[in-house]
């Protein structure tokens, strides 16, 4: 998994791209990114799959904040970023959710 970041010098704003590998989504055919910049609206942020069978996105964050999210395959199995900045646990279950710090 992967997320890359685009700094925006015009506004203060970050693109942020969403990158999961065919490998890392156990054959799904949807991968959603839910977190608190959709307010964790699983339906929200559908990434694209791309030809290679990977899963792309990307989202538009204000700057100076971290943001906490995670993936949801076929609005069932929950997954984490392995390339997050870090991870905090949800408050719900013993799972963590990723963090993204822009």
């Amino acid at each position: 998994m992967a997320i890359t970041k685009q700094f925006l010098k015009s506004k203060p704003v970050c693109k942020v791209t969403f990158l999961v590998p065919a490998e890392d989504v156990s054959g799904a055919k949807a991968v959603n990114v839910v977190g608190e910049f959709n307010d964790w609206d699983a339906s929200a942020t559908a990434l694209k799959k791309q030809k290679d069978g990977t899963f792309k996105g990307t989202v538009e964050l204000t700057t100076g904040k971290e943001y906490q999210f995670r993936y949801l395959l076929d609005s069932t199995n929950w997954a984490n970023d392995t390339e997050a900045d870090k991870y905090v646990l949800n408050g719900i279950s013993a799972d963590e959710n990723s963090v993204v710090v822009v």
